[in-house]
């Protein structure tokens, strides 16, 4: 599948699912942010994708992640995060949210698997009552130390600031 093609709106996703789950198919959904894609990035969706059959990612808009992080975020603008993302082997579909936390993306979809990356517990997220009340199971992806969006942009300031 092209790039493009992984591309969908949030609408498009109930048919879509629908579809996979006729099939059969496991479906696992991550979400964030994704500035500035980095290895940590790429490792936390290999695993995802290895936890099913189709990955599906929700990337937050720009307005949502200035909200939750902070008005100089993102650096990189939704759309191109969201195609960056999409060219990867292990995402199947890649969707953008404008709301704070993926609530709605994840009635959309009532995955099987939603996996999380990081420090978090299952009992802290946002998301794990919602994928819980949809028959789902959250998973945390252990974080990689010393490998964040954060750390890059500490390092480019130092560097040029």
């Amino acid at each position: 599948m092209n790039t493009r093609a992984k591309l969908v709106s949030l609408a498009e996703l109930p048919a879509i699912v629908e579809k996979l789950k006729k099939q059969g198919k496991k479906i696992v959904t991550t979400n964030g942010a994704f500035d500035i894609l980095h290895v940590g990035h790429k490792r936390a969706l290999e695993e995802s994708k290895s936890l099913g059959d189709v990955l599906i990612v929700g990337v937050n808009s720009d307005s949502s992640v200035k909200q939750y992080k902070s008005d100089l975020r993102p650096i990189i603008p939704e759309d191109d995060r969201a195609e960056v993302l999409a060219g990867l082997a292990c995402v199947d579909f890649v969707t953008i949210f404008t709301e704070t936390d993926p609530k709605n993306f994840l009635d959309l979809v009532k995955p099987d698997i939603h996996t999380k990356s990081g420090d978090y517990k299952e009992e802290e997220l946002k998301e794990t009552s919602t994928v819980l009340q949809n028959g789902g199971e959250v998973v945390i992806i252990p974080f990689i130390e010393g490998k964040s969006t954060t750390n890059i942009i500490d390092r480019i300031l130092k560097v040029y600031g």
